[in-house]
């Protein structure tokens, strides 16, 4: 496990203690995680719950967002946009691949691909944008 990975992985352990999603991966402008997907994540139908979706998004964002910019805790969405694109495996954990497209001094936006594990097309696509705070509130 990298050092960063590592760092970013405990941070949001220790802060979210509510999330379920495991940081699996962090490279430049990058990451990876991923969530076990139980009974509290299912609607009716059977499939994932576009909540437990954007959330699992939204952390894939933040990640790789900390692994650039290093562990800025203020930076916070200003906006998510996703688009549901098959059912998701109920029985299956959900993975995200996130990539950050642009990183600025002051919002950096990125998308992220989310799959159920063991299939190769994506069950949704997301894309966000993070505030990120000046140096001086850091």
């Amino acid at each position: 496990m990298s050092d960063k990975k590592e760092a970013i992985a405990r941070f949001i352990q220790e802060e979210f203690p509510q999330t379920r999603v495991v940081v699996d991966a962090v490279w430049e402008r990058s990451a990876r995680v991923s969530q076990e997907v139980d009974e509290s994540d299912l609607r009716p139908g059977g499939t994932v719950s576009g909540p437990t979706l954007m959330a699992l998004a939204d952390v894939a964002l933040y990640v790789a967002l900390l692994g650039e910019i290093g562990i800025v805790p203020l930076a916070v969405t200003t906006s998510l946009t996703i688009n549901f694109l098959r059912k998701p495996e109920a029985s299956k954990r959900i993975i995200g691949e996130c990539r950050l497209m642009k990183v600025g001094k002051t919002l950096a936006v990125g998308e992220v691909s989310l799959f159920s594990e063991g299939l190769e097309e994506p069950v949704a696509h997301v894309v966000g944008t993070y505030s990120i705070p000046p140096a001086s509130m850091r």
